[in-house]
């Protein structure tokens, strides 16, 4: 995989759920780098290097802001960020948690939806992404997202 995302806050901090769990694999130099550009908009994302992972980028999806909660909207606006910037990077390959359901408890369906919507469109389009997959916490949560990505079976 090109890249990760990580369910990021939009300060950047490294502390809990994904973001803790990539910055203990892939060591605290991604969360300084990433650090170093924000504070930036919830809803938004920024590219890093992938420190010690496998995978060459971590791409911080800011799905929350301080408050750690989140919306539709928001998770949207992040999946189509991060869409955006792994194209600016060339990248084929995109790994996705399911963005704000950990600490930011967001409903796994509504998740589930939205992201994957986002992903259906921008997939639609001239793009050089080849595999996307969404990385999840369990089986409920593989379920409920397999359930959705078959209402858009044309992929």
């Amino acid at each position: 995989t090109d890249a990760i995302v990580n369910a990021a806050n939009n300060h950047l901090w490294m502390g809990a759920g994904v973001a803790g769990a990539i910055k203990r694999k892939g060591g605290a130099e991604i969360e300084q780098e990433a650090r170093k550009q924000g504070p930036i908009p919830v809803g938004e994302a920024v590219v890093t290097s992938g420190g010690k992972l496998k995978a060459r980028y971590v791409i911080h999806a800011a799905g929350m802001g301080q408050n750690l909660r989140t919306d539709a909207d928001k998770v949207e606006q992040a999946t189509r960020n991060s869409l955006k910037r792994a194209e600016e990077k060339g990248l084929t390959s995109v790994a996705f948690p399911a963005i704000g359901t950990g600490v930011g408890s967001f409903p796994i369906r509504t998740c589930a939806e939205v992201m994957i919507g986002a992903a259906v469109d921008h997939l639609a389009t001239t793009t050089c992404i080849r595999r996307l997959r969404f990385v999840l916490f369990d089986q409920p949560t593989y379920k409920i997202f397999r359930e959705e990505l078959m209402k858009h079976h044309e992929f």
